[in-house]
This record gives C-alpha cells, sequence and structure tokens, in this order.
C-alpha cells in the first residue's frame, strides 16, 4: 500500500492517508409508490401480528388477544379470542380455553373449546374436555377427557329418531307387509314377577 520512492521528501504531510472517498446511500422511496423501503415504517396488518408470552411470563385471570398468541410461560384463569393459539412446549397452562385454533406442545389442564381445531402434538399434555370441528393427535400426546369434533348441525341431525321426524318425512308402510309385532317381555331365571 506504501510505496517509497527515491528522491521525494518523506516528510509527515506527504505520508498521511489519502482520503475516504464519500459513501452516499440511496434515498428512501415515498411510501405513496409502494415500495420495499417504506416496509419498516408502515404499521404491520393484524394478520401478521403474532404476540409471544415467554418462558418468565406468569399470569393469573383473563387474557384476550386478537390474532395469534404464542404461551411458553404459565396462565392460570381464562384463554379467549377469535385468534390462534399456540402452547408452547415449556408452557404451563390451567385455563378455560375459548379459541379458533389451538396448538398444544405443552400442558394445559382444563378444558379447551375452538370454533376451527385442536392439534396435541407428541409432546403434549391435556387433562380436560376437547369441542372443536377437528381435532389431530401425534402419537406421545397425553389426552385425558371427552372430545366432541365436528360441527353441531351434524350431531343432532344424525341423533333425530325417525319417531320424531313428521309423519310427511316418515317412509309409507307397504300394506303387503305384516303388521308389526308387539315387543315381547320376559323374565330373567331365578326372578319372579
Amino acid at each position: 500500500m506504501f510505496k517509497k520512492v527515491i528522491g521525494q521528501d518523506n516528510s509527515e504531510s506527504q505520508r498521511s492517508a489519502p482520503p475516504l472517498p464519500e459513501i452516499r446511500h440511496p434515498e428512501p422511496v415515498s411510501p405513496a409508490y409502494g415500495s420495499p423501503a417504506a416496509a419498516p415504517t408502515a404499521r404491520p396488518s393484524p394478520a401478521a401480528t403474532r404476540n409471544f408470552l415467554s418462558t418468565d411470563v406468569e399470569i393469573k385471570g383473563t387474557v384476550k388477544f386478537t390474532n395469534d398468541l404464542v404461551v411458553d410461560g404459565k396462565i392460570e384463569g381464562e384463554i379467549s379470542s377469535d385468534g390462534n393459539l399456540t402452547v408452547g412446549e415449556n408452557a404451563r397452562i390451567k385455563a378455560e380455553i375459548k379459541t379458533a385454533t389451538v396448538v398444544v406442545y405443552g400442558k394445559v389442564h382444563g378444558n379447551i373449546t375452538a370454533t376451527d381445531r385442536v392439534e396435541l402434538k407428541a409432546s403434549a399434555e391435556v387433562v380436560g374436555d376437547i369441542k372443536a370441528k377437528s381435532l389431530a393427535i401425534e402419537a406421545g400426546a397425553i389426552f385425558v377427557g371427552k372430545s366432541t369434533v365436528g360441527t353441531p348441525a351434524q350431531v343432532v341431525a344424525s341423533a333425530q329418531p325417525a319417531a320424531a321426524q313428521p309423519a310427511a318425512q316418515q317412509p309409507a308402510a307397504n300394506k303387503a307387509d305384516p303388521a308389526p309385532e308387539a315387543p315381547k317381555q320376559g323374565t330373567l331365571a331365578g326372578t319372579s314377577t
């Protein structure tokens, strides 16, 4: 980098470093043109918002959120939202959960009600009842409780007995068919009537 030239004066003024070139940064483009440079100053869309509760967070009471919540801490009480809840591996939750979707990696003690789906991953431990449109349980997950899967309209329609249907919807009896037999009664051996 430095070169010694014979016959020239080597004073301090000549040995000084050359001036640095000026560095020019491009100016950000106006947000009106939709450039990527405007993205950091723009507010994130509601769908992109994700909230985190880390392992050192403990909450007793009601937790409400709008979009997505990832919990890795402890919650005791109630969790309600129209959004998506992810229970991390370190999470310990003793709460009634009512959300759109729930993905469980940690421990939940309480009932889960989801309008869409519930997923129990291999490391999950759930003690409580689950109500959801769909339920997925990986091998290794622990689930102690009752589950109701599907939409209520499907359950009501299939559980309705034929006698409860209006007469117009019941199948017409064929006149050639014999009359139905009366139910038979009997007694168990060793009992008296």
